[in-house]
């Protein structure tokens, strides 16, 4: 609760400074914002968040402070966003899944989403690091859509962990899996012949140990941070997505910061996103080894071609009228 309070009094306390027109003068204290990530901090996307604040702070030399409030202690990850839209969050900065914002406006994210787009991690970051990637970056922004991107990184491939094992496509039939309120999501799991059940991911582990669901999916390291297999101790690695991830700002705060201080956002940004190519595949093999070790029943999939064939009229159902620049995406690859 004290921590809850104190990240209330800091957002509120910038708020104010930003309607003020006090961004970036001399002789002020130094800007606060608050950073949500629904994660612990040991987590992939955790160390996103904490390699962007020390670079902010260091390139800023503490004149802009991220306060990181981890752990889903601001709310849900649709709960932060849906406050950050309307202009009345705690956070001035989140980190979100790469297509949170196709259900405001932002289509084109829609397209990262889509099962087994990305071929690989190699793939992912070929996307990341080009022109192409700042379209999609700046689509919320230029909509008007109260927030803009800042740069895109990885949680890893998501797969899906059940109560009693999976060994193939066909095991998944007939079982309740939870998803978030998003229609491709929902597409894949009813295309590989499960029933996709929404709930909110801060309630996902009662609802596994009560059977509200028999599982859900996500990337490997979140899987174990989150205590996951004391609920569900079986994983089947499909890979039937890349945790693609998006670190934005709200538009308010953007506007009201000087030229220098977006320049450091951007660099710290950089920074952060190298940070994230160079370590989620090592983080993602060091949990692994650690489940396996533990008793997780992991399961590999050696032909995902009867996964993707039951998915394709999802794909091409999302894909429609942006058929061109999904194939951009797709031809990275080549």
């Amino acid at each position: 609760m004290k921590k809850r309070f104190l990240a209330v009094a800091l957002a509120l306390t910038t708020v104010l400074a930003l309607a003020a027109g006090g961004c970036g003068k001399k002789n002020e204290g130094p800007l606060t914002l608050v950073y949500a990530e629904v994660n612990p901090k040991d987590t992939i996307v955790g160390q996103v968040a904490a390699d962007f604040k020390s670079k902010v702070e260091e390139l800023s030399k503490g004149q802009i402070i991220i306060d990181v409030q981890y752990s889903g202690v601001l709310g849900a990850e649709q709960d932060v966003l849906d406050a950050m839209l309307t202009g009345a969050g705690q956070a001035q900065i989140s980190r979100i899944s790469a297509f949170s914002l196709t259900s405001y406006g932002a289509k084109k994210s829609v397209l990262l989403s889509l099962p087994y787009t990305f071929a690989s991690r190699e793939h992912f970051w070929k996307f990341a690091t080009s022109d192409l990637a700042n379209q999609f970056l700046d689509e919320s922004y230029e909509n008007k859509l109260g927030v803009k991107g800042l740069f895109y990184g990885e949680e890893g491939f998501r797969h899906f962990f059940t109560k009693k094992p999976v060994n193939s496509i066909e095991d998944l039939k007939g079982l309740k899996l939870r998803v978030s309120n998003d229609p491709v999501m929902n597409g894949l799991v009813k295309g590989l012949g499960a029933s996709p059940t929404v709930v909110s991911f801060t309630e996902l582990y009662s609802a596994i140990d009560s059977g509200v669901v028999d599982g859900a999916e996500q990337p490997i390291a979140n899987y174990k941070s989150n205590s996951f297999p004391e609920v569900a101790n079986n994983m089947i690695l499909d890979g039937h997505t890349l945790g693609a991830i998006e670190i934005i700002v709200s538009s308010t705060v953007w506007d009201k910061l000087t030229k220098e201080q977006q320049n450091i956002l951007i660099e710290a940004g950089k920074y952060a996103q190298e940070n994230n190519k160079k370590n989620s595949q090592a983080k993602e093999d060091e949990v692994l080894k650690e489940l396996r070790e533990s008793g997780c029943n992991i399961v590999e999939v050696k032909d995902v071609t009867p996964w993707q064939n039951a998915v394709k009229s999802v794909v091409e159902e999302n894909a429609k009228g942006y058929e061109d620049l999904y194939q951009k995406i797709l031809d990275l690859n080549k």
